[in-house]
């Protein structure tokens, strides 16, 4: 082979390498709305952090609280994620202990807007999900009155997921009232 062929063939990374990685910018570029929406969850966390309760609104959907803010001191919106099947992205915390659970429950804790990563705390459900196989029983869901803040976290790639659905920041217990250990 031509030393001008060879340099040619390792100027170009692999085809599919590359596609995969201009699509992905492409896409950053264009705003991925489950990254911009757990962008825009992080910030109204900040907001309740930042404001110890003054004026914190949720950002998900823009109407899930009123245009007035939330004066209750509430600082996490907890949310699920589907992927391309509607399946719900689940996760495991407490790996190796007694407290072991599954969830399907999660607060963002950190987003890399860029690379549109983010390390996600896993949310404690107060009755145990039904999974069925792979994937959670959505009608599992419907139990489910409280969620406990935790210090499990996974870090994801949100352009992974097709859905998210913001839930009631009132569902949300504060990290050190434990209800169960975990």
């Amino acid at each position: 082979m031509g030393c001008r062929k060879r340099r040619m063939q390792e100027e170009q990374p692999a085809s599919n390498e590359y596609s995969e990685h201009h699509e992905s910018r492409r896409r950053r570029e264009a705003g991925s709305c489950i990254c911009d929406t757990v962008a825009a969850i992080k910030e109204a966390q900040d907001e309740a952090d930042d404001n110890n309760g003054r004026n914190c609104r949720n950002r998900c959907v823009d109407s899930l609280l009123s245009p007035n803010g939330n004066n209750n001191g509430l600082d996490t919106i907890p949310f699920v994620l589907q992927n391309k099947k509607g399946h719900y992205f689940s996760a495991t915390g407490g790996i190796g202990t007694n407290d072991c659970f599954q969830t399907v429950f999660f607060r963002v804790e950190r987003l890399d807007k860029d690379s549109c990563c983010a390390t996600l705390s896993m949310l404690l459900p107060d009755c145990d999900l039904d999974f069925d196989k792979c994937c959670v029983d959505p009608m599992s869901l419907c139990d489910i009155d409280a969620l406990e803040r935790t210090r499990h976290c996974i870090e994801v790639d949100l352009d992974c997921f097709c859905a998210i659905q913001c839930l009631d920041p009132n569902l949300v217990g504060d990290i050190d009232n434990h209800h169960r250990h975990r």
